[in-house]
């Protein structure tokens, strides 16, 4: 394997939820690795890195189309997808209405189905969708019940649609972040602290530090290049340990 396998120079990426956090991370590192970057989220504040961008709700099937065909009409077709918007609240199961639980299924899953069907005709040989989860796929997540269960349905769809696209040519994977601090991570800490959770910022993972979203972009950006060829119906969880750790938490500096 070459030293140039981990670029992607002049493969096509398309990255949701670009605008901050993990996905500009995400969308800014592939473009230093030279991909042409098609990046869209519903701010269009910090999709500067893209080589075509797009405002709009990915909930919005109209919409989403539209920049599907923008993109392939645009940079003649797409080899990466790159799964990363999302979102949630915190609330207990119970008093979640039918409302917030439909909007947590069209947020964490339901677009990403669709959006996958819409992208799979545009991709060729050697394509990668990546997905982006949390550690919450992967245990219990009292306050994110519908968000939890809805991240664990796209690692279960990971493994079965690695599989099923394995004769296209097309891997699909997964990274499942935790303890990197975003945005969209400070304002659900700032619901947890006002209805009364306890937030010890002296508890760090197992490697004694937090991460960074670029960390996550790195996994990604591994995941979707040709380094990661013989890789298909994994996730890769970038966590500085805790998954390994379970209920473990070390203390900063100890």
């Amino acid at each position: 394997m070459d030293r140039d396998s981990i670029l992607l120079t002049d493969k096509v990426v398309l990255v949701t939820g670009a605008a901050r956090g993990i996905g500009r991370a995400t969308a800014e590192l592939c473009s230093r690795f030279g991909a042409r970057v098609a990046a869209c989220d519903r701010s269009a504040d910090g999709l500067d890195a893209a080589a075509l961008s797009g405002t709009f709700d990915v909930r919005d099937t109209a919409a989403r189309d539209a920049f599907v065909a923008e993109v392939v009409r645009t940079l003649g077709r797409i080899d990466v997808l790159v799964n990363n918007a999302g979102g949630t609240f915190f609330s207990p199961f119970l008093a979640v209405s039918d409302k917030g639980d439909a909007a947590m299924i069209a947020e964490n899953f339901g677009h990403v189905t669709a959006l996958i069907r819409s992208v799979v005709p545009h991709v060729p040989p050697g394509g990668a969708i990546v997905n982006v989860t949390s550690i919450e796929a992967h245990q219990a997540a009292p306050g994110f019940a519908v968000y939890g269960a809805m991240k664990a349905a796209l690692a279960h769809l990971t493994g079965t649609l690695a599989l099923e696209l394995a004769p296209l040519g097309i891997r699909v994977n997964a990274i499942a972040p935790d303890a990197i601090p975003t945005g969209g991570e400070r304002d659900v800490r700032g619901e947890m602290l006002a209805a009364g959770a306890r937030y010890d910022p002296a508890v760090v993972p197992p490697l004694g530090f937090m991460g960074e979203p670029d960390d996550a972009a790195a996994a990604a950006v591994f995941l979707a290049s040709p380094m990661a060829r013989f890789v298909t119906g994994t996730t890769v969880h970038v966590d500085g340990g805790n998954w390994a750790a379970g209920g473990w938490r070390r203390i900063a500096d100890q």
